[in-house]
């Protein structure tokens, strides 16, 4: 009998691979932890999505108190939304035609905010929002340090400014993210570059109120820098999403949350002490360097191709071709866009299979 890969109730191992493996309690252990910080921080969690893609796993984080939640780009949103999630913040900006229509679309199933740093940008979402009799909550990029997008100081007040006066659209607030600091190795300087970022991100908040504007949402935070964002007083709502799952990366820095994603493989071959599994980098990223082997242990990688792994054994054991090989990427955001499905399981037995719904999503 062929056994199917989302049969209920059979043991990971026999899931083929290579498969994105979730262990569900630990999952949820990390969503209830974070919201409880936050909860006892006095900020709202709206966790990013982009890591985990999938509305099953938002609703779980909704589920324990998270107010809405993010999403990278408008194909995650709208998939979000067909999903059923009520509130979605898209904090990158929404460019051009096309894809102001598609957002108006969006906003007809759920209540979708996005990021603005551009004059022009500006008037276009209006225009579109007017059109369709509909009203588009919008927030201020700021930059705080990424260098990437977002509006200096000396722009923000007349930018807001801008925004009052346009039908169509709502000034919600500001957001910054201290993508810069997350992975800082040590903590006091993790500290003082996170404050330096997030001090900006207030002084643009103190420029807005101080001209009469009120300031409803002031967003920010990466997982690296969660507990040290929302200490800040100010800010109103944590970004994080790797906590879900934690990657390897952040697991170099601190380890408050557990992980929780493994990519199971198959020894495919093994040569003495080399043994070669079914992953590559077709199926696991390595964009933050290697991914490692988490069981069993005493197995470095070496290298990674297209569809091979190749490992060296430093500790002697008895893998035969066939047995598995469990492995956690460094990032798992961009592993887990490699995949169509979780297979989530408790104590190692299959509970179910979820579809990655925004995988590929990135227009």
């Amino acid at each position: 009998m062929t056994i199917q890969n989302n049969q209920k109730g059979i043991n990971i191992s026999e899931i083929d691979t290579p498969s994105i493996i979730v262990d569900l309690d630990i999952v949820e252990n990390n969503i209830k932890k974070m919201q409880n910080f936050a909860n006892d921080n006095d900020v709202s969690m709206r966790p990013h999505s982009k890591t985990n893609k999938s509305p099953y796993w938002a609703k779980k984080q909704i589920d324990q108190g998270a107010i809405g939640i993010c999403c990278a780009k408008l194909g995650e949103a709208e998939e979000m939304a067909k999903g059923g999630i009520a509130e979605i913040l898209i904090p990158n900006q929404i460019v051009g035609k096309s894809k102001i229509q598609r957002l108006v679309n969006v906003n007809k199933i759920s209540k979708v905010m996005v990021a603005v740093e551009n004059e022009d940008n500006v008037n276009e979402l209006s225009k579109a929002f007017e059109e369709n009799s509909l009203t588009l909550g919008v927030i201020i990029e700021v930059n705080v340090g990424m260098d990437r997008c977002g509006l200096e100081l000396d722009e923000i007040v007349d930018f807001t400014k801008l925004i009052k006066e346009k039908k169509g659209l709502s000034f919600e607030g500001i957001m910054g993210y201290e993508g810069h600091t997350v992975n800082i190795d040590n903590y006091e300087e993790r500290v003082n570059e996170t404050t330096k970022a997030m001090n900006k991100l207030i002084s643009a908040r103190d420029l807005i109120v101080e001209n009469g504007i009120e300031v409803k949402i002031v967003s920010a935070s990466g997982t690296g820098t969660y507990n040290i964002t929302s200490k800040i007083e100010g800010i109103t709502e944590l970004q994080c999403g790797s906590y879900i799952f934690m990657d390897g990366n952040y697991l170099k820095i601190f380890d408050d949350f557990q992980p929780a994603l493994s990519l199971m493989c198959t020894v495919v071959s093994r040569r003495k002490n080399n043994i070669v599994i079914d992953c590559g980098l077709k199926s696991v990223s390595m964009d933050q360097g290697l991914p490692e082997v988490v069981y069993p242990k005493g197995i470095k990688l070496i290298s990674l191709s297209e569809e091979h792994c190749k490992c060296i054994i430093e500790e002697e054991n008895d893998l035969k071709v066939g047995d598995k090989i469990f492995l956690r990427p460094m990032h798992s955001d961009t592993t887990i866009n490699l995949h169509d499905d979780y297979f989530v399981h408790r104590d190692g037995i299959l509970e179910e299979s979820v579809p990655i719904a925004g995988r590929g999503k990135f227009k």
